[in-house]
């Protein structure tokens, strides 16, 4: 049974999208990604909320917010690919050809080490850079576009690039993707701001608008549905999976995956080979 997302957001309530739902926060530069989320938190009075990736205080853009029991969702949407457009500043100038020839050493997998002011332990990580295209060229200022692996630094990104360029460092950045939330449907603190004054107000359209259900996790992981004569009260609380419960054969030993049963999303587990255990809960929604 396929999940349509357009469907299942017209049957819930704004209440129930509150608590298993989330927002496709525009972050401006300035705020840290935390204090944004506390914000969002405040201002509609929930337990919860968090972000699926932590942008620093002088980057903007794509900062998906889950709410309530959405939060337990974020791993699942955090550790993806990243895309960003920025403007970095040449200490020296250069020919183009020469720029692009040393872009092209940084393309594929390299070694980072975090900055000194990361919250990660420095020690040297791979990463995997999947594109780095230069969009205009202005004297020494280059703006530029670039798809990373989760985890990838941008400014040390363009430190690192710089070293054999004379020097180099990032004047602007922004954050256009992050997972599959995009800018297309991005939400600013001001129509935030606007919305919820109307929600307050009595008036949810605005809110519900903005709202995007926590099923949309079914863009990043399979999903299965359970069998008939599964006992839906036990796995709510938190029984592992049996074969005869859903079939789910076409997954590897490890990978995650969905579990509904019609468009009632139950929770995400791991697949395993234990016998008749096919599968145990990393979540559930109870």
């Amino acid at each position: 049974m396929k999940i349509d997302l357009k469907k299942l957001k017209e049957s819930k309530s704004t209440k129930e999208l509150l608590n298993f739902g989330l927002i496709n926060i525009d972050k401006p530069a300035g705020p840290t990604s935390f204090s944004v989320s506390d914000y969002i938190r405040k201002a509609l009075d929930l337990n919860k909320t968090s972000h699926a990736g932590t942008l620093d205080p002088q980057v903007s853009g794509v900062l998906p917010m889950m709410l309530s029991r959405a939060c337990r969702l974020s791993d699942f949407f955090m550790h993806r690919n990243k895309t960003y457009v920025g403007i970095m500043r040449l200490h020296e100038n250069l020919d183009e050809k020469k720029l692009k020839e040393e872009i092209k050493k940084f393309i594929g997998k390299i070694n980072q080490l975090p900055p000194k002011k990361s919250r990660v332990k420095r020690q040297m990580r791979e990463r995997e850079v999947f594109s780095f295209d230069i969009i205009e060229i202005d004297d020494k200022d280059i703006l530029f576009e670039t798809e990373v692996q989760a985890g990838t630094y941008i400014r040390k990104l363009i430190h690192d690039l710089g070293e054999n360029l004379g020097g180099a460092h990032m004047l602007e950045l922004r954050r256009i993707q992050a997972s599959i939330f995009k800018e297309d449907n991005l939400v600013n603190l001001y129509e935030f701001d606007k919305a919820v004054s109307a929600y307050n107000q009595g008036d949810d359209s605005l809110l519900r608008e903005m709202l995007i259900p926590a099923e949309i996790l079914t863009e990043v992981l399979p999903y299965f549905q359970i069998t008939k004569d599964t006992n839906i009260r036990q796995l709510l609380t938190g029984k592992p999976l049996m074969k005869k419960e859903a079939n789910i054969k076409s997954l590897e030993e490890g990978e995650n995956f969905i579990l509904f049963n019609n468009s009632t999303f139950l929770g995400v587990y791991k697949k395993l080979e234990e016998g008749d255990l096919i599968a145990r809960p990393l979540f559930v929604l109870n």
